[in-house]
């Protein structure tokens, strides 16, 4: 088992880092150039920029059983395709049950913007959601085969 993290634009590659550490996870960070992101002990994997680089190469190294942490929901079908977990930032899971919604919305809203419409940004990300994400994905690690995982 690996925890496979979208690091372009993630709020929680240090929050990943510190439970995969606790449970004895290896992690791998992919990114592109123009987020160069590495941290000691950890692989990181850098693409060249464009627009679903990271996704492709994300989706071309998880197998079944792996861990995926990313905002995006068209890269989180393909992970569920390949029956790898996924998790977004705020500790939602991906679900074959909820996927098909969000890639509806995420078709609407893009429809949305291309008319010129706006849609409300995010606001600032808190202390909880940080430890949302963390409890969920130590939960997730918790319910997986004791063979896959040695905790500290």
């Amino acid at each position: 088992m690996k925890i496979y993290i979208d690091a372009d634009g993630c709020p929680v590659v240090k929050n990943t880092l510190k439970i995969a550490e606790k449970f004895h996870i290896p992690c791998v960070i992919i990114c592109d150039t123009a987020h160069r992101i590495e941290y000691e002990n950890v692989e990181t994997i850098v693409v060249e920029k464009g627009a679903d680089s990271v996704d492709f190469r994300l989706v071309n190294l998880i197998q079944k059983g792996d861990i995926a942490v990313t905002q995006d929901y068209g890269l989180a079908a393909m992970c569920l395709s390949k029956q790898a977990t996924v998790l977004n930032q705020y500790g939602r899971e991906y679900t074959n049950e909820n996927i098909s919604g969000l890639l509806e919305f995420r078709a609407v809203s893009k429809k949305i913007r291309q008319s010129g419409g706006r849609l409300k940004g995010m606001p600032k990300r808190t202390v909880d959601q940080d430890k949302a994400f963390e409890k969920a994905l130590e939960n997730i690690l918790n319910k997986s085969p004791k063979s896959d995982i040695i905790k500290m």
